[in-house]
């Protein structure tokens, strides 16, 4: 029996280790422990690969949901406006400000938030819509951004699973006023511990950005607004930049991965493989099927080795956390039913052709 990890970090750390590790002492050796030049270095690599002209290294891809809105100036009182269908993190970001996070449906294909549906939530206290750039795949940027346009609202995007994604040809965290990422180790672009990033193409808002990530000051010790520790660790900063050099290669390697398996998992009865929008290069930091009988087709996949992951199960709607905001379950009929079928099979650059044939082999046996 094959046995396949729904993600291998020792693969690519193998890979990368000659690069690696020297970098890493090069911090140990100069104690610079937060921020310093191997994080100022991965800035402007970064800010440069995803065409926009300031970006701040982060202590995790939350804060950089907090830190964005929060430089906007979100506050209690005020109403952010998000999928339902993303990880809890995104909600974050809105009521960390005190802000209350409203929720919207999916589209069918991409899982992505459905443009179609953010016009009728908007009210006088909206202050900021959310674009989540769900498993890899850009969302509809061009309505939304007429939306907040129109409204004279913010729009800001949330990347953390989008690294060098693409939405008409323009790389994702530079299409609205501002952006995070995420650095998480099993992330597209992983750092080895916690790690984030803010974005954006505003030189004021990136001056706030700074402040706020390192307790509200440019000068030490002068304090010019309320801010908080958001900084990320010089290690970090040098791990991921010895990481962008093998992004584009490992993107590309996901984007072969992909295509491999939707031509192995064609025609199996009632399993759906994901769409990838015309207006977007998918980059594919999750595989996610929908299938019949999911659960079962997991605990199978698992009796024959195969590691799978579920992304995401219950709606920000549906969590206890947001019990008190009045939501009920069919609100938001799109993502529930996504919720009930979706599966992600393992998804990562060193996957070979073998493994993938495998998985697709266990999933047509299962139906069969």
């Amino acid at each position: 029996m094959m046995r396949i990890p729904f993600l291998d970090l020792k693969a690519q750390y193998a890979s990368i280790k000659d690069e690696v590790l020297p970098a890493i002492h090069n911090v140990l050796d100069n104690t610079a422990y937060v921020l310093g030049k191997p994080v100022a270095e991965f800035e402007a690599v970064f800010a440069r690969e995803h065409g926009v002209q300031f970006c701040y290294g982060l202590s995790s891809g939350t804060d950089g949901n907090h830190i964005v809105l929060w430089a906007l100036g979100l506050k209690a009182g005020d109403e952010v406006i998000m999928p339902a269908n993303t990880f809890i993190a995104t909600a974050w970001g809105a009521t960390l400000c005190g802000a209350t996070p409203v929720f919207v449906d999916c589209e069918a294909d991409s899982y992505n938030i459905d443009p179609k549906k953010v016009e009728a939530k908007i009210t006088p206290k909206t202050k900021a819509i959310v674009a989540v750039h769900l498993y890899g795949q850009p969302a509809d940027m061009d309505p939304l951004l007429e939306i907040a346009k129109k409204h004279k609202i913010a729009l800001v995007e949330d990347c953390a699973q989008s690294h060098l994604a693409e939405y008409k040809g323009k790389r994702t965290g530079g299409l609205a006023v501002a952006s995070s990422f995420s650095f998480y180790p099993g992330k597209n672009l992983g750092a080895y511990g916690e790690g984030g990033a803010a974005a954006t193409n505003d030189a004021a808002l990136a001056r706030t950005f700074k402040m706020i990530r390192d307790h509200g000051a440019e000068k030490k010790y002068y304090h010019e607004m309320y801010g908080h520790n958001y900084r990320m660790e010089g290690i970090q900063g040098a791990v991921l930049g010895v990481k962008m050099r093998h992004l584009a290669a490992w993107t590309e390697a996901r984007r072969k991965n992909a295509a491999l398996y939707n031509q192995a998992l064609k025609g199996i009865p009632g399993v759906v493989t994901p769409v990838e929008m015309p207006y977007a290069k998918h980059v594919y930091h999750l595989y996610v099927i929908r299938a019949p009988r999911r659960d079962a087709l997991a605990k199978s996949l698992e009796e024959n080795g195969i590691a799978t992951g579920l992304h995401y199960p219950i709606p920000l709607h549906m969590q206890e956390a947001f019990k008190h905001l009045g939501y009920k379950q069919g609100d938001f009929p799109v993502t529930e039913k996504a919720a009930g079928e979706i599966l992600s099979l393992p998804m990562f650059p060193e996957l070979t052709a073998e493994q993938i044939q495998y998985v697709a082999e266990k999933v047509r046996a299962f139906y069969a």
